[in-house]
């Protein structure tokens, strides 16, 4: 037999196995692929398009250009949602990946380290309407949180979800709490990946417990902890069910009013389904714009090894 005959005899049995890995790795892939296009294409494609129309959900949609968006970009409801969703961006952010990445440093000096890890992630599995209820219910006037202070220093009582700026304040506190344990188990898993070499090294070098911390724990951690502030802002960004349930509907003179209850509020309040979907690209547009940002400004404080 020729060396080819012999190469093929060899190579086309590999060639079919190869086929049928392939078509076995379309079968298994299909159902997400299917999930994706359905549910998040699609409804993508819809939105921007619905966009440039005039809709309240029956009948067809009239076309009317860039109405949706020239109506939306001067809209006070639209300026005070942009500035909500921000200001909760700004404050939970920073303070929710400092209180993590101290909390993960001090647990992982610790014994009985997986109990506390279950006390932090517990809240991140609960459901978000359970907290939002059960934070309502500590911080309405009449409130566990209210009744203390009345009861131990003669405060009167506060109603925090009440006034624009405390209800705003409340959010970003359930919002550090809640999302604090899913932090700390990452930042967890990125200290048991430091060399313990590495920090002998810094402390045979006179380096104390804050200096060590500074300039060895964070630059090594500033991967994870730029990943983790993307998450966090585009996580922050799409803030709804708290303001929803917590404060109900966007509390006192849309004070908490976010730029997801705004698309939510015209859409399925209004039945607006243009100006909803207009907002949505804002939205999508406000999204990209801020992690742009974050991924140029990671070159000044992202350490990469190797």
């Amino acid at each position: 037999m020729s060396a080819p005959a012999v190469a093929e005899a060899h190579t086309g049995p590999r060639r079919g196995w190869r086929e049928k890995d392939n078509y076995w790795g379309m079968f298994f892939v299909a159902p997400q692929a299917l999930g994706m296009l359905l549910f998040t294409l699609l409804p993508f494609l819809a939105a921007f398009l619905l966009a440039f129309t005039e809709w309240n959900g029956f009948g067809m949609p009239k076309l009317i250009g860039f109405e949706n968006f020239a109506n939306q970009l001067t809209s006070p409801l639209l300026g005070r949602a942009i500035i909500n969703t921000l200001v909760i961006a700004a404050i939970t952010v920073p303070i929710g990946l400092f209180l993590a990445i101290v909390a993960s440093v001090v647990l992982n000096k610790i014994k009985g380290r997986p109990f506390y890890l279950v006390l932090f992630f517990a809240p991140v599995v609960t459901s978000s309407v359970a907290i939002a209820l059960i934070w309502q219910q500590l911080l309405r006037a009449d409130g566990v949180i209210s009744g203390f202070l009345t009861n131990t220093l003669g405060i009167e009582p506060i109603d925090w979800l009440g006034h624009p700026w405390l209800a705003l304040m409340a959010v970003c506190l359930v919002t550090i709490w809640s999302s604090l344990g899913l932090n700390i188990v990452i930042f967890m898993a990125g200290l048991q990946s430091i060399s313990p070499s590495v920090m002998e090294a810094a402390a045979i070098d006179g380096a104390g417990p804050v200096s060590r911390f500074f300039k060895v724990v964070l630059p090594l951690l500033s991967p994870i902890v730029f990943y983790q502030s993307v998450v966090a802002f585009i996580s922050s960004l799409q803030t709804f069910d708290l303001v929803f349930v917590l404060v109900k509907n966007a509390g006192p003179d849309n004070g908490t009013r976010t730029i997801v209850y705004h698309i939510y509020d015209l859409g399925f309040a209004k039945s607006q389904f243009g100006l909803s979907s207009a907002a949505s690209i804002v939205l999508l547009v406000l999204t990209l714009v801020i992690t742009a940002l974050q991924f140029g400004a990671q070159k000044k404080f992202v350490h990469y090894e190797g």
